[in-house]
């Protein structure tokens, strides 16, 4: 553990290291009157510490991804089956979810804001019938939270319609835009990459939606999980880096049984636990650079480019399900180990370790078991709470955090609590996390994060706030303690989160946390999560007013 007065594991003039070279310290502990834990001691000299940070809890941490789930099974009901399998994703999209079903002559699309249980009723999923469904959770990553921009997008071909779901971020998507354009397929109404894909893939003049999919798919750049269809077959490919999860899985024949009953249905989703949700057996991961195509003769595969595999890490930290499994490696075991090893890089002397809820329980207990000191449930959670942003007045939403955690006053006071999250984004939760643990009565606070820091934007679809919006990337731990008010802050290594995964590191996407992009990244003015929107700004201007929506009369708006 490093004396905090040695700021040379701190970012240069208090900015974050290059891409790459990325080292932290294991702990920074408060010094002065009344500051005490682990690794007290030295000449009392810290980093200079800016003299104001954002109070305020408008902070919702990293967002998800998106959810994507399809189904191809003829004697089930493919609309509910969709339904538990986006509720089963549902934390990885909370702005909007739909639906699209097929029955061999056209394709349906029911997509609204909201929450998956507040878009469908039983009246909706009975109206969806078909055999062939794919459904998507939405969290925007690219273009703003609007009806237009909900999914699956739709898009009519002369082959049928074709519906698509999307998990991730393209990062050529000005170019495609662009290709679009001059190809006379203008008609853009929506903003995002996942629109984009869903008209390539319907202008292409291949016979089939398979070959327009095999030429499509190798001008994409970035991070894409794709479930989609047609009339009558599903399709699911990944991108070639892998970065986002997506799985196969079987449903049974002969009374639900699997083995060598022959299959009722197949299912691909973003995570295996929307699999165990709706019955389904996995099978296997789709691979990256692969294309699946189902249909009546089963699963084919497809190979459409090399991989190259670079999956998300953090994935692991706090996107997936514990219940998930990435890569054969249990989420839920992964987060464990990384608290045992963050006990063992960053040990603190404490009464007691607690979780922050939810993605911080398995840690605190990793961390419990090898530091020996009990682990308790210190804080208790709304799970009916969305964004703490939304609020009437700044008292209220500097209070916001009460309305997702409150402490339980009788574990908590009087005792030295480790409090183990899993990432800090720009601090604004964990600053009022830390003081409302000292309103409880703890007498000390000691913040572990199992992660690194986070110093580098994502743009492979996992909506953090920019490069400037990020404390770690301009503030050492050192100054990021002491805004929190914590007495002693330490995150766990990149090693100690790349060993606990058990993959191999080269397979791994660490951009967030060492600025290596796997994927190269044009320049800045081809990213950002708005920026499609300019593109169709002029694009409707050149067309004088006229309206640029896609077929409208296969998706449904509700009222």
């Amino acid at each position: 553990m490093r004396d905090v007065g040695d700021c040379s594991t701190c970012p240069p003039a208090c900015s974050a290291e290059g891409p790459g070279s990325a080292r932290v310290p294991r702990a920074v502990t408060a010094r002065g009157p009344g500051a005490s834990g682990a690794g007290a001691g030295g000449s009392g000299a810290g980093c200079c510490v800016p003299d104001h940070f954002p109070d305020c809890s408008d902070d919702p941490g990293p967002r998800d991804a998106c959810g994507v789930f399809g189904v191809w099974a003829p004697d089930e009901d493919v609309a509910k089956l969709t339904y538990y399998g986006l509720y089963a994703l549902q934390h990885r999209g909370q702005e909007a979810a739909g639906i699209a079903v097929a029955d061999g002559r056209a394709v349906l699309v029911f997509k609204e804001l909201g929450l998956v249980a507040q878009v469908f009723d039983e009246v909706t999923l009975a109206s969806l019938s078909g055999h062939v469904a794919v459904g998507h959770t939405r969290y925007s990553t690219t273009g703003s939270s609007t009806w237009e921009n909900a999914q699956p997008s739709y898009r009519s071909s002369r082959r049928g319609g074709v519906a698509l779901g999307h998990n991730g971020n393209l990062t050529n998507t000005v170019e495609l835009a662009a290709g679009l354009v001059d190809t006379g397929e203008d008609r853009i109404r929506a903003t995002t990459d996942s629109d984009l894909i869903t008209a390539m893939l319907a202008a292409h003049p291949g016979p089939t939606l398979r070959d327009a999919a095999m030429a499509v798919l190798p001008r994409l750049a970035g991070a894409f999980s794709l479930v989609f269809c047609d009339t009558s077959t599903l399709y699911a490919a990944r991108d070639t880096h892998g970065v986002h999860p997506l799985v196969l899985g079987r449903l049974g024949g002969g009374g639900g049984g699997g083995g060598d009953a022959p299959a009722a249905g197949w299912v691909v989703a973003s995570e295996t636990a929307a699999l165990d949700i709706v019955g389904a057996e996995f099978v296997r991961e789709i691979e990256p650079g692969e294309l699946v195509v189902i249909d009546a003769a089963g699963p084919r595969s497809h190979r459409y480019a090399p991989a190259t595999p670079h999956g998300c890490l953090f994935e692991y930290v706090y996107l997936a399900r514990p219940d998930t499994t990435i890569a054969g490696r249990s989420v839920h075991a992964t987060r464990v180990e990384v608290g045992r090893a963050l006990a063992r890089e960053a040990p603190a002397d404490a009464d007691l370790v607690i979780g922050v809820p939810q993605s911080g329980v398995p840690a605190a207990v990793g961390f419990a078991e090898a530091s020996r000191i009990p682990y308790g449930e210190g804080l208790v959670k709304n799970s009916y709470v969305g964004r703490t942003f939304i609020q009437p007045s700044q008292t209220i939403r500097q209070r916001g955090i009460r309305l997702k955690l409150n402490p339980l006053r009788d574990v908590i006071d009087g005792r030295r609590l480790v409090v183990v999250d899993d990432s800090i984004v720009r601090g604004n939760t964990q600053r009022a996390l830390v003081r409302m643990l000292r309103e409880a009565g703890a007498a000390e606070v000691h913040v572990r994060i199992s992660s690194p820091p986070v110093r580098w934007p994502c743009f492979y679809g996992i909506d953090f706030a920019t490069r400037a919006e990020l404390i770690a990337s301009s503030s050492c731990v050192e100054e990021i303690r002491e805004s929190l008010g914590a007495d002693s802050l330490a995150y766990v290594s990149l090693d100690g989160l790349v060993a606990a995964s058990r993959q191999p590191a080269e397979t791994l996407c660490r951009a967030c946390f060492d600025g290596v992009y796997p994927v190269p990244l044009p320049h800045t003015g081809h990213l950002g999560k708005y920026l499609l929107e300019d593109v169709v700004s002029e694009i409707t201007a050149g067309m004088n007013g006229a309206d640029p929506s896609p077929d409208v009369d296969s998706v449904v708006r509700p009222g």
